[in-house]
Order: C-alpha cells, then structure tokens, then sequence
C-alpha cells in the first residue's frame, strides 16, 4: 500500500524507542485503546481539580476492560497546548497525546469535522476538501500512532476508535506487523459514490485496510466500505471479506452495534430521589397530560429543525394544545466554533422563539428549550418524566439516547419514536419508526405515540427492552474483541 509506506517512513524517522514517560520500559502494554479523546475531563475549571471520568457510550464500553487488562487508553485531553505526563485514573493508565490550538482548528475542526462528518452523514451539509486540513490530520494521526508504537507490547492487541483516527492502523502494521489491530467506526460510512467525493479516498481507505477487522455500526455500512475499498482502495476478496497486499493478508469488515450500560441506567431509573425529580420536572412544566423530549448534540444531522416544523404544524392545526402537551428540547453544545453549527443554534433558537411566541399562555410554554450539557442523573430524571422520546435524526450510526431511554423505562410505560436513519431503528423495531424527511409522516407518528393505548405501549417497550437488556455495552465490546482474536489466530 502505497500511501501507508509514505507514512510508515515518515513515522521511522522520529518514532521513540526509548522508556516510555511515565517510567514504565516502553513496549509495556498488550492491551491499547486509541480515540480522539481520553475518558476523562477536568474535574474543574483550574488544571489542580484533577479528572473526572467522562460520560459516554464508548467510555462505558471500554473503561471495565481497561480496568481490568493490562492495558492504556491513549488520547487528546481536549484542550489545546496542554503537555501533560501520563497518569492513573479510576485504574486506568492515560497516556495524554498534544494537540496544539492552531492542530484542534485543522485536524479537529476541520477534516474532521468540516470533511468527514458531513460527507460520512450523506452530504446533508456540504462537506469542505483543504489540503492544509488534511496535512494536519496525516500530521495527528502519526503522532497517535508513535505513542501507540512506543507502549505496545509483543503482539498487543490495539483497538482505534472512530474517524479522527483513520490513517492509524496502516502506519501500525507498517512498523509493527506483530499487532493485532481492531478498528470501530462509531459514525455511518456512506456509499461509495458519496465517498468517492474525498480527495484523499485512497489514503484513508488504506488506512484502514490496515486493521485486521474494521467494525461498523450496521451491515450496510461494513457493505460500504467494502466496495469502497475494492474500486477505490485496492482490495481484492469478496462480499465484506477483503484481501490486501496482493491477497497475502486478510482484512475483515463486519457490523457491531454498540449499546449502552442497561443496568446502570435502569437502577438509577429506580432511585427515588431521581424518580422525585422527574415528578418535579412534570410540575414545573406545568404538569401537562403529555411532554415530549428531544435530547441531541445540537448537530444538523440530528433532525431537530424537522422535528421543531412538526411540532408547530401540529400546534396551527390545533391537534396538540399548549398545556396539554410540552416539548422540551434539550441541545448539547457542540463544535460552537465550526460555521455551520453557529448558524445551526441561531436557526433553532430563532424557530423556538417563534414557536413561543406564537403559541405559549401565561401559565404554559410550548417548548421548553435547553441549551446545556447534563449530568446522567438528570437525564435519567428526564427519560422519566417523558411520555414521549422523539429520536429524528437525518442519519445517525447508532443513537444512544434512544436506548437509554428504553432502559429507563423500567415499567414498561412510554413511547419512542425513532427515526429510520438510525442504527438503534435495526434493533428497536417495536419503535414508531419514521422517516422524518416525511413532516406528515412525522406528524402522524407524534400524534399516535400520544394517544397509544397502555397495553400496547407496554408491550412495544418491553419487546425494546429485552433486545437492550441482552445486548448491552458489555456484550459490543465483547463481541468486537472475540472476534478480532478469531480473525488474527485463524
């Protein structure tokens, strides 16, 4: 593969072979996980109030692994021009990888985010191609993989996460073709005609072919990949089975989808202080016969400007009344320096405010919109206090928040509206499943989910709930690793 030995000779010339920092012989660890971010975040606002495990389906997933293997999570602390050593927290080594200001605007904000993100999610927002953006992710990516190459053990296993991190494999099995290397791809990967757009197709595409197993979300986006790979990327094989460097090596892509921490989720659904809280939620709302609940990073794959346009139409029509039916909209910030997103939180914002005024009394607010970041148990207090969970994304790879709300549903009550589009949609079928292209469909699957009798709410969200309770976080990560150890000792 041409591009990755370009990158593997650059890696050669500055890639450690001494003691790693934090003192242990360098080459210590079998186990490595490698994303974007390290599972902590600052504790505080000054860099003396220490770490705090962050939230998140992939923390949940991999921190109990961590845990317990001799193992390193390497990664980005998240804030720029921070050197920081390697630490121990809740017993796992942090091995933190720097980033510079101007290398979070080119890498992060930019390929990453400007590139990537939207042309993976079907172009719903144009993407953006600058060379300047992908010499920084090229730059980024062999500085994760030197900190990798420096801590690996003999045939370690090296599990790298998500799209930030594409070009790592390949630079890995350049230097070290002892690894064993997994990687997950948490975002949809788009049909080749849509990926075949990126300039840099075929150095990203063998990149990856440099893992032994490239999991997915779903089957048509490990289909996707595949063909990409083959009319783009020089892969032979078949089906999702491919073979590179002139068929000497195996490369398997295969669909994993990730879930959440069930149990934690019901037990806090069962606390009474977080039950308290939700009936104290539904009272200053007004105590109203129905809320409706939005929870998404405000991104423009999320569907919410869809979903706000059915909820207004719904009220002109006068089929949902304010004081009988709230929407509360709860908006993670998200890539507030990115362009599109400004104008993605004035347009909602604004549609809101619109919204509000038009249809809100004295007593009542139509829709009650949150610009913030929760922690767990609010959230779990929130999943209690809806009566209706609309999941509308344009696309999505998977949609926690859709499961995590079937779990905190613990008596079976509620309704989910899900969107297609989503990798929860090929699990939680007992769902109203929408397209949410389609405002009349929309339309019509708030209003039955509204008026869905008890009965058959309570035997759609406790179908969901069987399909969550059996395939947990646990059993992703599981599933992903039994499998990168089948494809590897043959």
């Amino acid at each position: 593969m041409r591009g990755s030995a370009r990158v593997a000779q650059d890696t050669e010339r500055t890639a450690p072979d001494t003691a790693a920092k934090d003192g242990r012989a360098a080459g210590s660890y079998d186990f490595l996980v490698v994303a974007n971010r390290l599972p902590v975040d600052r504790a505080g606002d000054s860099p003396d109030d220490g770490w705090k495990r962050s939230p998140g389906g992939l923390v949940t997933a991999l921190a109990p692994i961590m845990e317990k293997s001799d193992g390193a999570w390497i990664g980005w602390v998240g804030s720029p021009d921070e050197e920081i050593e390697p630490f121990e927290h809740d017993g796992m080594a942090l091995v933190p990888v720097g980033l510079s200001a101007s290398e979070v605007e080119l890498y992060y904000e930019g390929f990453s985010n400007a590139t990537l993100w939207p042309l993976y999610h079907d172009v719903i927002a144009p993407p953006e191609f600058h060379r300047t953006w992908w010499d920084a992710y090229r730059r980024i990516n062999e500085r994760f993989a030197l900190a990798v190459l420096s801590r690996a053990a003999d045939h370690a296993t090296v599990w790298v996460q998500d799209y930030q991190l594409q070009l790592v494999p390949a630079i890995l099995r350049a230097r070290r073709p002892d690894l064993r290397i997994g990687f997950f791809n948490h975002i949809p990967f788009p049909p080749p005609e849509i990926f075949s757009q990126l300039p840099w197709r075929r150095q990203v595409l063998e990149g990856l072919l440099g893992a032994d197993l490239v999991g997915f979300q779903r089957p048509n986006d490990a289909l996707n990949f595949a063909r990409a790979a083959r009319r783009y990327g020089g892969a032979g094989g078949k089906g999702t089975n491919l073979l590179v460097g002139r068929g000497e090596r195996a490369v398997h892509a295969e669909a994993f989808p990730i879930s959440i921490d069930t149990d934690r989720i019901s037990q806090l659904a069962r606390h009474p202080e977080i039950q308290e809280r939700a009936r104290q939620i539904r009272h200053d709302l007004g105590d109203p016969k129905t809320i409706m609940l939005g929870v998404d990073r405000l991104d423009y794959t999320k569907g919410i400007r869809h979903r706000l346009k059915a909820f207004e139409e719904l009220l002109v029509d006068e089929r949902v009344k304010v004081g009988e039916v709230t929407l509360v909209q709860v908006a993670s910030p998200s890539r507030e320096r990115v362009e599109q997103y400004r104008l993605l939180r004035e347009e909602v914002e604004g549609t809101v405010g619109r919204i509000n005024g038009a249809f809100d009394t004295l007593q009542h607010t139509a829709v009650r919109y949150l610009h913030h970041n929760y922690p767990v148990e609010e959230m779990v207090a929130l999943y209690l206090a809806a009566d209706v969970m609309l999941v509308t994304a344009l696309r999505d790879g998977m949609n926690l928040v859709a499961k995590e709300y079937v779990a905190a549903r613990y008596d079976g009550s509620g309704a989910l509206v899900l969107s297609e589009f989503t990798g929860a949609a090929d699990q939680l079928k007992q769902a109203l499943l929408i397209n949410p292209h389609d405002i009349a469909g929309l339309k019509e699957a708030m209003v039955a989910a509204i008026n869905l009798p008890p009965g058959a709410a309570s035997r759609r969200m406790k179908a969901m709930r069987r399909q969550i309770i059996v395939h947990n976080v646990e059993e992703w990560s599981a599933a992903f690793l039994n499998r990168l150890s089948e494809v590897t000792h043959g």
